[in-house]
């Protein structure tokens, strides 16, 4: 049987090649840093989510080490069973009040966390309205439920107000978005959809992994950058971000709807506790977030250094203040091949293409880190002008 679909799958795994959409996995052979070592090269990395460069801070890696003597290194077990340290709550109560948020829940990843609250808090009688460029776990977590299903453009508050007056007859609605849009480094407008919330009797959920850590005063994402904490319901996260880049993710939330997720939530029932080493390290990430602004206010350097000379240089990159800096290319191949001559020259960045972003949208993805140097950007500036040729 394995014979006729082997054939099939190689003519899909032709077409992607041919179409420029091949996405090879470059291996590095050193820790995840500003600088990495890929094929025996030392490169630049502009392409990590390791926003606050915390992958690899020597805090974090000693207090990494100190837990495995301390907590052992996995649970074998999930939460409910025996599963359940005092790391893990001593997290969930520190990302509570970090967040500024009544209750967490810890899951294996963020895409668990978004799988786990559709399904868990609405049924048929409800309905879930939704961005339409909110990630995919987003999109997946919405089609495991079985909630009505609305979308609007991506933004667009009117949109939104006329699915919105399309749900009027469900029992709950909730509106669901994505703090930074990954792909555009946009911000979603959350005072006005905060608004229509209350007009329309909704809750809010806000995806911020690429936020939390760094964006809004003192890096409590956007809820706190656009003041209306108080006016979110759900907060979903990652820990594999900006928070220490090792893996983990959470759902902050008000304390009701996380009772009912410890109950229901599949993925939390059903997945493995935490590793305790990462949980009892991002304690002291939480730490150093609190302690000190200085990793921020360098990455909002980089940021404004980076767009203002790729600006200066005529590149076409999308607006906005996001250390995600999309410089815009187009054609898929030729975003594919202007990232490896970058990475020749020393820069470690990716080409996205279709099914990441649409069609005729193809990008190389830029990401900043509080990690690199002003010299570190003017060396990326330089060659993305010397790739261009």
């Amino acid at each position: 049987m394995f014979t006729n679909v082997r054939e099939q799958l190689r003519e899909t795994l032709d077409e992607i090649g041919e179409a420029g959409l091949l996405k090879p996995e470059r291996v590095i052979s050193t820790p995840q840093s500003s600088n990495v070592r890929v094929a025996g090269q030392e490169v630049l990395n502009f392409c990590a989510n390791n926003y606050l460069g915390l992958a690899d801070h020597p805090e974090v890696v000693a207090a990494a080490k100190e837990a495995l003597d301390r907590w052992g290194f996995g649970m074998a077990s999930v939460r409910f069973i025996c599963g359940t340290q005092e790391v893990h709550k001593q997290l969930e109560g520190r990302l509570s009040a970090f967040l500024g948020m009544e209750d967490t829940v810890l899951y294996s990843s963020c895409f668990d966390a978004n799988g786990g609250v559709f399904e868990t808090l609405l049924d048929g009688q409800d309905a879930v309205i939704s961005d339409a460029l909110n990630h995919a776990s987003i999109i997946d977590g919405i089609r495991l439920s079985k909630a009505r299903r609305l979308r609007y453009a991506n933004r667009d508050m009117g949109e939104l107000e006329s699915r919105l007056k399309e749900a009027s007859d469900a029992r709950r609605r909730l509106i669901v978005t994505d703090g930074v849009f990954s792909m555009d480094g946009y911000l979603a407008p959350l005072p006005e959809i905060c608004d229509l919330a209350d007009r329309y009797d909704a809750m809010v959920m806000v995806d911020d992994s690429h936020a939390v850590g760094f964006v809004g005063p003192t890096g409590r994402g956007t809820p706190e950058l656009h003041g209306v904490t108080d006016r979110i319901d759900i907060i979903t996260g990652t820990l594999g971000k900006a928070l220490g880049g090792a893996s983990g993710g959470y759902v902050s939330a008000r304390r009701e709807i996380c009772e009912l997720l410890r109950q229901r939530s599949r993925p939390y029932l059903f997945s493995n506790s935490l590793a305790p080493v990462i949980a009892s390290a991002s304690l002291r990430i939480l730490d150093l977030l609190e302690s000190t602004g200085e990793a921020r206010e360098r990455l909002r350097s980089n940021t404004a250094r980076f767009r203002s000379e790729m600006t200066r240089h005529g590149f076409d990159i999308l607006p906005g203040d996001h250390p995600i800096v999309p410089v815009m290319i187009g054609d898929a191949a030729k975003a594919s091949a202007m990232s490896d001559r970058l990475l020749e020259l020393g820069i470690y960045v990716i080409g996205f293409s279709y099914p990441v972003v649409p069609h005729g949208q193809a990008r190389i993805r830029v990401q900043l880190s509080a990690a690199h140097s002003a010299e570190d950007v003017d060396r990326a500036v330089e060659a993305f002008a010397q790739a261009r040729g």
